[in-house]
């Protein structure tokens, strides 16, 4: 179905002046941003910008199976609007990190409370959600884990062993990132997008280069966008291949854990090869990249990628065949196509549960215009699906930088940046291994950013986490967990 007319429609990897952009009084914009989700939307990004006395509220809609994106905003809103998430529950966190920020109550909002800091900057905890009964108990988990991992605050409701609800309260990585990128670009921003979240550098700082390119006009060199995207592909095979081995150990199944675990640093060696950084850090540059690979190199990483390959295939063959982890993992933590579809799930969490859902393919831009990677979707929707998810993206990936490696794009990796268009607004999505990665730029009369917006794929996932543990034994809880790995710095921005 086509987008209502009353959102400007544009590509990935775009940008419209903010004078083009329509706008209406907030009754009518939270309708139509309804009507827009109701016809085949989702919901990329929805954030505030502070104007005179008020905040214009701005939506990016995408409509996956048209290829194309939708931009709105309302006129300035001084108080409170219509809640979209009794409508629309995909929109629940976006409406209360916009209260949080801005003050802008949505009037109906089910369960309103901060995203990231209460009042003083102390983290999100504050009220809890609690059911009522006799035999019902509390259990608080976090933010202080087992491991040297990122803090989070999880709170169960449970009757017995089973989970009747999960409240997952985030904040104690904030870091004020899109606080520190306006007025920028600054000297050390580049610096900052590479670390909102460190496991997908590839992924943010492509999105932020193809932001930089948009508003200057430049178009990246070809060589330049078949890097990013070899890059960007090595650090989801790195990834998937360590959330197997984490899985495989969550349910003591040590021959994968342990071979997962040497397998992830191969992988992210090979970044390393590339670029001489295993995270991908000064690999990619606003206009091109910083450094290129010849022949001999890419002769070696190609022979490295193979036999890493074939090792974590021998290792998730042991996985498979294990009866006693496919026990643990069929039927457990399961997300329905339907619910995935409400709560706007991405990525690798959504294909596990049946959805079709990937920017390389819905949205392509840069080197995948040319040459997208096919979808792998697993209709499961539990931990096994997600599990399996990884093993197929996997394969996908290494096939894909396999024939990149055969037919390598030629010229130039860098080109010349101008000035960034002023009073711009440019949107960037970029498949990372999680998901969905969406930034948002609006410039000023200078050409600086007004405001930045970011949203990981976290961001849309965390909630399919919470209801992935309805029903379940709350001993269930760490492969639910490691089953989405989702990103808490990448939400605590």
């Amino acid at each position: 179905m086509n987008a209502p007319r009353e959102f400007f429609q544009l590509s990935n990897g775009t940008s419209v002046p903010w004078a083009d952009v329509p706008a209406w009084p907030v009754d009518e914009f939270i309708a139509a941003t309804a009507a827009a989700l109701e016809h085949g939307g989702r919901l990329c990004a929805w954030f505030g910008v502070p104007e005179n006395s008020g905040t214009r509220l701005v939506a990016v809609i995408a409509y996956d199976s048209e290829n194309t994106l939708a931009v709105g905003r309302s006129a300035p809103v001084v108080k409170s609007y219509p809640s979209l998430t009794l409508r629309h529950p995909q929109a629940h966190l976006f409406e209360r990190e916009v209260w949080e920020q801005h003050g802008l109550t949505p009037e109906g909002h089910p369960w309103l409370k901060p995203v990231r800091r209460q009042d003083g900057g102390h983290p999100a905890v504050g009220e809890f959600f609690q059911v009522q009964g006799g035999e019902v108990h509390e259990v608080s988990v976090g933010p202080v884990h087992a491991g040297v991992i990122e803090p989070g605050h999880f709170r169960f409701q449970c009757n017995g062993e089973d989970v009747l609800h999960l409240e997952i309260a985030l904040g104690y990585q904030h870091r004020g990132v899109e606080e520190a990128l306006a007025g920028g670009p600054h000297r050390a921003t580049m610096s900052q997008l590479e670390t909102v979240a460190g496991d997908t550098t590839i992924g943010h700082a492509t999105a932020y280069a193809t932001i930089l390119e948009t508003l200057a006009g430049t178009e990246t060199p070809l060589r330049a966008q078949w890097l990013r995207a070899i890059a960007l592909e090595l650090e989801r095979l790195a990834n998937h291949t360590g959330d197997l081995g984490a899985l495989a150990g969550d349910v003591a199944f040590l021959p994968t854990s342990a071979a997962c675990g040497k397998i992830r640093g191969d992988f992210l060696n090979l970044t390393a090869l590339l670029c001489g950084n295993r995270f991908g850090r000064g690999l990619i540059r606003p206009g091109g990249c910083k450094h290129d690979l010849e022949a001999a190199r890419g002769a070696q990483l190609l022979e490295k990628l193979r036999m890493a390959l074939a090792e974590v295939n021998q290792a998730a063959e042991w996985l498979w065949d294990s009866n006693s982890v496919r026990a643990r993992f069929e039927f457990t933590g399961t997300v329905s196509p339907a619910q995935a579809a409400e709560l706007g799930l991405v990525g690798l969490a959504a294909r596990a549960s049946g959805l079709v859902r990937d920017v390389r393919f819905d949205h392509p831009a840069g080197w995948h215009r040319f040459a997208p990677v096919p979808v792998a979707v697993w209709p499961g929707g539990d931990v096994f699906a997600r599990a399996r998810m990884r093993w197929l993206e996997i394969q996908r990936s290494a096939k894909f930088i396999e024939e990149q490696l055969a037919t390598p794009a030629e010229g130039e990796i860098f080109a010349g940046l101008g000035a960034s268009a002023g009073d711009t607004l440019a949107v960037a999505l970029v498949e990372g291994w999680r998901g969905e990665v969406c930034h948002v730029a609006l410039t000023d009369s200078a050409g600086k950013f007004r405001r930045y917006k970011i949203v990981d794929a976290s961001f849309h996932n965390w909630a399919g986490l919470a209801l992935a543990m309805r029903n379940q034994a709350i001993s269930d809880f760490p492969i639910c967990n490691k089953s989405f790995n989702l990103s808490y710095c990448g939400v605590d921005l």
